[in-house]
């Protein structure tokens, strides 16, 4: 509770850069009446996994838009990819996030079946 008072107030003093009296008094209310999420609560060790695997998607990005630029990539197709983290929306968000991130690939749809349509391209000439 604590901490997201803290946290909004935070958020307000640095969209509105004012320290007044009557500043902080707004932002308190704010803070206090703003509706508080609840989502699930995920698995350290899959943030820990998420977190890695967004430390090897930045410099895998860099080489596939190096690629892109170097190599032909006119060969493109559709598949499905089952979803790693069904129970955590914000999960699912970084999943999509992560695949989306790399230039080879984006995310088209997430269907209730559990599954990613990830369009993709490949390298090779027509």
């Amino acid at each position: 509770m604590i901490g997201h008072l803290i946290l909004r107030l935070t958020i307000w003093f640095l969209l509105t850069a004012d320290f007044s009296t009557t500043n902080i008094i707004i932002g308190i209310i704010i803070a206090l009446i703003l509706p508080r999420g609840y989502t699930s609560r995920a698995k350290l060790t899959e943030w820990l996994k998420v977190l890695i695997q967004v430390m090897i998607a930045i410099p895998v990005a860099f080489k596939e838009a190096v690629e892109i630029i170097l190599l032909p990539h006119n060969n493109e197709e559709i598949v499905r990819e089952k979803v790693k983290h069904k129970h955590s929306s914000l999960l699912v968000f970084m999943d999509i996030f992560l695949i989306t991130f790399t230039p080879k690939t984006i995310v088209l749809n997430h269907d209730e079946e559990g599954f990613y349509e990830v369009h993709q391209i490949k390298p090779g000439g027509k």
